[in-house]
């Protein structure tokens, strides 16, 4: 905090009055079937984003980053959307969202301190704007419910970035606890929380620094015509979460399925069996059998791999090396490590879950990776964190 109050000090020559921490966030499993209503198991993670406001006399904006040592400028009366703004767009686009849902706000000075870059793909940005949005609604004892809060968020991301709004992302960033993960429903628009008890194990967050070089475009999955084809495979299953599953039989998933070319066939497959393994992680985390949630995790990478096809050799060979972990390699029932790819994919992040005594030989892994490829990557160990809140 003596950090976070110097910079924003030294800036603008004024204490903050609001300073407020978020946390980053991966996605452990769905977060590539969001469109279909399918379900998303998230992880807010003790990676804090701070977030320092103080209120100015007059209507000027002015941000801060000081691990970018970047400045940039606005005026409330004229808020747009600048390219070269880049992190500071995320602020500005809350802003108009309260804006433009009639809250009336001043000029402020901003200061966002965190030691992990919006570009590293760890939910960056949507703490950013959490923290903004939690900072404004104290700055100036707004009247406004979480559920406003909510939609001033999504305002400025439809209306001010031009961008959809991901529930599962602001859920995390907005309601985790500490030692539970994040179920959204998209079907519903609700969110539950799931326990993570597994204290022999330990989540490393690892940037591959793989560039993302994207080899097919995911919109042409999101083609409505191949939502109503995926509708036509759910069945009402009160016995389960959510209360529906996908259709197992192979026959009826083929004729279904006949009518789009194979690239599309082979990921519409991919979120069918991605529901699946949603499902059963969440078994195995309710049950607090992590070899049920292992499988889940690890074969939820292989269809990310194969059929989705947004992994990359690089994050398959840290993976690999991860399997190798393993005491027993003949016995996949009952795995005691497992890791996936996370975020956009086509490269850059991954998560692993190992025992603790496996952390030294892992990172023996990530230095031979380096070697190997070339870049030079940066492995974080996390645990499961509260949302976005007031620091004193």
């Amino acid at each position: 905090m003596k950090q976070v109050n110097d910079a924003h000090e030294t800036e603008y020559e004024v204490l903050p009055q609001i300073t407020v921490s978020a946390p980053g966030r991966f996605h452990l499993i769905g977060e590539h079937s969001w469109f279909c209503k399918d379900k998303t198991l998230s992880m807010a993670v003790n990676l804090p984003v701070y977030v320092a406001v103080s209120v100015r006399d007059d209507s000027t904006l002015r941000f801060y980053f000081p691990q970018l040592n970047e400045r940039k400028r606005a005026n409330l009366s004229s808020l747009k959307f600048r390219r070269e703004d880049r992190w500071a767009n995320a602020i500005k686009a809350v802003i108009y969202g309260f804006t433009s849902g009639g809250f009336d706000v001043r000029g402020m000075n901003f200061t966002v301190y965190s030691d992990i870059l919006p570009s590293a793909g760890f939910g960056i940005t949507t703490a950013v704007k959490a923290g903004t949005a939690f900072a404004i609604r104290a700055l100036f004892n707004l009247h406004c419910s979480d559920v406003q809060l909510l939609q001033v968020i999504e305002r400025g991301n439809k209306l001010f970035l031009n961008t959809g709004n991901y529930l599962a992302d602001n859920f995390a960033a907005l309601y985790s606890k500490e030692e539970t993960l994040i179920l959204t429903d998209h079907s519903k628009a609700t969110w539950d929380y799931i326990p993570f008890n597994f204290p022999d194990k330990v989540v490393l967050l690892t940037d591959a620094r793989v560039p993302r070089i994207s080899v097919w475009n995911e919109e042409s999955v999101r083609e409505p015509e191949n939502i109503l084809l995926l509708g036509e495979l759910k069945e009402a299953k009160s016995n389960v979460y959510g209360g529906w599953i996908y259709n197992s039989n192979s026959t009826d998933i083929n004729e279904v399925l006949s009518v789009v070319n194979e690239d599309v066939r082979r990921r519409l497959l991919c979120l069918i069996q991605e529901h699946q393994n949603v499902l059963q992680a969440v078994e195995g985390l309710q049950s607090a059998q992590f070899g049920i949630f292992a499988r889940a995790v690890n074969r939820s990478h292989e269809i990310m791999r194969d059929l989705y096809d947004i992994s990359c050799p690089e994050i398959d060979w840290i993976l690999k090396r991860v399997n190798e972990l393993e005491p027993n390699l003949e016995d996949a029932h009952n795995p005691v490590t497992c890791g996936r790819i996370t975020g956009k994919g086509f490269g850059r992040c991954l998560y692993t879950i190992i025992r603790k005594t496996d952390v030294p030989e892992f990172q023996a892994k990530l230095k031979e990776y380096e070697r190997i490829f070339g870049f030079h990557p940066s492995s974080y160990e996390v645990k499961p964190a509260a949302g976005v809140h007031l620091v004193d």
